[in-house]
């Protein structure tokens, strides 16, 4: 996994896909390459690298916080 561009390479859509999928109990903590790919989201395995270490409560605040923020920074917009 890469830290590269951290949250700006992936979309709301994916933060939403693998907060789904950490819901569902199909993707556990710590996100991994093999728990990327069991859970079904392949396509992030390079990208999820500010995931790394953290523990499933960490990993649900910070989804849930970049979720929200990008929800508001949306409503400002509008």
């Amino acid at each position: 996994m890469s830290f590269g561009a951290g949250l700006t390479a992936i979309s709301t859509g994916e933060l939403r896909a693998l907060l789904r999928a950490l819901h569902r109990g199909t993707l556990r903590c710590p996100v991994s390459h093999p728990e990327l790919l069991r859970a079904g989201l392949p396509a992030l395995v390079d990208r999820v690298g500010f995931l790394q270490g953290l523990d499933e409560a960490a990993t649900r605040a910070v989804l849930g916080a970049v979720i929200a923020e990008r929800r508001a920074a949306e409503r400002r917009r509008s």
